[in-house]
C-alpha cells in the first residue's frame, strides 16, 4: 500500500499528483462532453449542494456528491445507482472547475471503470461555453 511518497521517502504535492493522475486518461472539453452524452455517456455532477443551488445543473446529469461517488458508480456495489450497469460505462465526471473531478476519475478507474474521464474546467467551463443549465 502506498503512503503517498515517491519511492517511499518523499511526499507528493497535489500539483504533481494531478499531473500523474491526468496522464492516465484523456480529459474532455465541454463540446466533447455533450457529444459523449449524446452517445450514451453518463455525466456525473459531483459538486456539493451549495454550488448546484447557486449555479444550476447540467440537464440530464446524475448528481452524486463526491463522498458517495465510488459507492454509487461501482457496478458491483450494494449501493450503486441504477445507471451503474457496467464497468464499460462511459462516465464524464463534472466538478466545479475540473480539479476534484480528475482525482475522482482516478478512484473510479481503480474500481475498473476504465472509460471514466472528466470535464476540463468543470461546470464553469460548461456554462462559459453557453451549454444548457437548469436553475
Amino acid at each position: 500500500m502506498s503512503d503517498g511518497r515517491r519511492g517511499g521517502t518523499e511526499p507528493v504535492g497535489i500539483d504533481e499528483l494531478l499531473e500523474r493522475v491526468r496522464a492516465g486518461f484523456v480529459r474532455v472539453g465541454p463540446q466533447e462532453a455533450v457529444a459523449a452524452a449524446v452517445d450514451g455517456a453518463l455525466l456525473v455532477d459531483i459538486r456539493y449542494a451549495e454550488l448546484r443551488e447557486r449555479d444550476g445543473l447540467i440537464p440530464g446529469a446524475l448528481v452524486v456528491e463526491r463522498n458517495e461517488l465510488e459507492w454509487r458508480l461501482d457496478p458491483q456495489g450494494s449501493h450503486r445507482a441504477p445507471e451503474a450497469v457496467s464497468h464499460d460505462l462511459h462516465i464524464v465526471v463534472v466538478c466545479n472547475e475540473g480539479y476534484a473531478s480528475s482525482l475522482a476519475v482516478a478512484s473510479l478507474r481503480q474500481l475498473g471503470l476504465h472509460r471514466a474521464t472528466d470535464l476540463i474546467g468543470g461546470f464553469q467551463a460548461w456554462r462559459a461555453a453557453g451549454l444548457p443549465v437548469e436553475t
